[in-house]
């Protein structure tokens, strides 16, 4: 299984970006998408999970209102919208497959806010 992470940049505050996750190997669409971010200096931490039809979502509270998830289970992709983004945005971000036997990682795509 592999998941493949793209769309990180700079971008100046309250500007977008789209991130992508691209899943391969997984046989079925029966999965979580998560994002996680990782800021200089700190730990990893959990951005916004979708699930697997796309009916649930959840943000953390410091993206809420500026972030949006998405999924395309045709394609086996993820998405994540940044918008009206903040210095405090500034991470590597990762995208990470949930299944109830464990979850498989990507590698990060670096994500850059100058205010």
């Amino acid at each position: 299984v592999q998941l493949q992470a793209s769309g990180g940049g700079s971008v100046q505050a309250g500007g977008s970006l789209r991130l992508s996750c691209a899943v391969s190997g997984f046989k079925t669409d029966y999965f979580v998408i998560a994002w996680f971010r990782q800021a200089p200096g700190k730990g990893r931490e959990v951005v916004s999970c979708i699930s697997a039809e796309g009916g649930r979502k959840y943000y953390a509270d410091s993206v809420k209102g500026r972030f949006s998830i998405s999924r395309d289970n045709a394609k086996k992709e993820g998405y994540l919208y940044l918008d009206n983004v903040e210095p405090g945005d500034t991470a590597v971000y990762y995208c990470n497959l949930q299944y109830w036997g464990g979850s498989y990682w990507g590698q990060g795509t670096l994500v850059t806010v100058s205010s």
